[in-house]
Parts: C-alpha cells; structure tokens; sequence
C-alpha cells in the first residue's frame, strides 16, 4: 500500500513540475531572463528525475528473472546518467550564452521574473510538501531538489526587484551563470557517483578492510580471499567472498560459523551475500595465498 501511495505521490510532483517547466522555458523567453531559461534547464532536470524516478519505482516491484537476476535496480543508474548528460548539454548552451550576455546586457522585463518566480517558489514547495512524508531516498533526493528550486526562485524574486528600481540588467545574466555553476557542480558530483556504480568500485559506506578484519577474528576462520562488494544502483550493496576455515570437527561447528557470518555482516545491510567455506585441507583455485594465477569471481 506504501508503494502505491509513493508511486502516485511522485506521479503528482512529475506532473507539477513537468508543466511547470514549460510555462517556465516560455515565460523566461518570453520576458527575455536567461536566469529564468537556466532554471527551466535545471526543472526539466528535476522532471527527468522524478519520470524515471516515477518509472523506476514502479520497475522495481518486478521479481528477479533469468536475465536480470538481481532484479531491476540498476536501471536507475542508466537513468542517472542520462539526466546528468541533458544536464551537462544543456549547461553549456547557457554558460555560452550568458557569458554573451555578461558582456552585452540585455533587456530583461522584471515584472514578469517577479511573476515567475513567485509561481516558482509556489509549485516547488509543494512539490517538495506532497513528498515530504515518504522516506525511500528516491524521494528524499527529489525533494532535496525541489527545496534547492525554492531557494534558487527566491534568488530570481530578488534580482526582479532590484530591476525594478535600478536597470541593472547584468545581474540577471550573472545570475544565470551562478545558478548553471552550481547546477554542474552537483552534475560531476553526481556522475562520479554514477561512473563509480557503473565501474563496481566497492561502495563508500562499505569498508572491505573492517569486514575482513571481522570475519578473521571468528574462531573457526583460518583466512580470507576475493572480498568484493559493489552497488547494484548506489543503495543496494552486494557482497561476496571466500572463507578458508579451521577446527571444523562436524556439520554443527560448520552451521555456527555460518550463523555468526549471517550476524556478523547483518549490520550492513546488504541486498545480497555470497560466502563460500573452504576447509583447511581443500585447495581453492581463486585463492591468491596459494596461487599466482588470480581467477575472475
């Protein structure tokens, strides 16, 4: 019931923020704002997200098959770097023309930015409201999203009021360039992120070396070998590994073992583990110890 009550909130704040969007683009066209055309860029962003967020979330409610086997997850990462690749584009064409701009002002209309902006402030807000209840992180990014649009409207309503008073035209292509900055700054922090995902660099929040260190100090575990862990889509972690043990008298001293693994990595909280037992006497080809030849896991 919570997934549906999700699904149909992020459906709303899509919806929102998709036609918002567009009165935006003509609006800051029509009253000639590249700051306001700069964050049209940045909302269209924010809908791309929330469609595939809209998307995704609906996907992941499908099982695991024979070919996608881990499930679904990992198509958020492809949508990510779609969305930072728009973004990327996009900033460019901005950046390019208010540098233009800078050096050239033109004639903004302030009225209709103070009109916008407050249309701005209005429906990123409530967007942000109609998410404010749900938890998934999917949620709490797009919300955090939609709270940096109020603040960047807040920027516009300001520069539209001191055009009323002064012809300061500058300021509104400055601030286009300010709001495209801080955009691209969160785009290569994001794709970072995604490239990361993308290559199975273990995950940040993971620490390969105190889990290795964990699982020597259990009393039936002789030593360790071919530990990895990656992201299925940044908040999925899976992990796998190779456990050469010692003292194993009977099947009851083996499922003990096994049981504090289980507690042992519980903390975690991995979507999905691995482990393989390898007894004292047999000979793991994928141990490195043993072997200079490493194999692929």
């Amino acid at each position: 019931m919570h997934q549906v009550k999700s699904n149909k909130n992020i459906q709303i704040a899509f919806f929102i923020n998709l036609s918002f969007t567009i009165i935006e683009l003509f609006g800051g066209l029509y009253v000639n704002s590249m700051a306001i055309i700069s964050d049209s860029l940045h909302d269209l962003g924010d809908s791309f997200s929330l469609g595939l967020a809209w998307y995704f979330q609906k996907l992941s409610n499908r099982k695991a098959d024979h070919i996608f086997t881990f499930g679904y997850h990992r198509f958020s990462v492809l949508g990510a770097l779609f969305n930072a690749l728009i973004l990327l584009i996009g900033s460019g064409f901005i950046i390019y023309n208010s540098i233009f701009r800078i050096m050239d002002p033109e004639v903004s209309n302030p009225n209709g930015m103070l009109v916008l902006s407050i249309l701005g402030i209005a429906i990123n807000f409530a967007g942000a409201y109609i998410l404010s209840k749900e938890s998934s992180l999917n949620e709490k990014v797009i919300r955090l999203h939609l709270l940096e649009d109020v603040l960047g409207w807040v920027a516009v309503l300001i520069v539209s009021i001191v055009l009323l008073f002064q012809p300061w035209y500058i300021l509104d292509p400055i601030l286009s360039l300010g709001i495209t900055i801080y955009i691209l700054v969160n785009v290569f922090k994001n794709l970072k992120e995604t490239v990361n995902v993308f290559l199975q660099t273990t995950p940040g929040d993971v620490d390969i070396k105190e889990i290795e260190s964990k699982i020597l100090e259990l009393e039936h575990v002789d030593s360790t070998h071919h530990i990895h862990s990656w992201s299925l889509d940044g908040d999925h972690h899976v992990l796998t590994a190779h456990i050469r043990l010692k003292s194993i008298n009977d099947l009851s001293m083996l499922n003990q073992v096994k049981h504090e693994l289980n507690q042992l990595l519980e903390p975690y909280k991995f979507v999905h583990t691995t482990i393989q037992t390898d007894f004292a006497q047999e000979n793991c080809p994928m141990d490195t110890n043993n072997h200079k030849q490493e194999c692929l896991h």
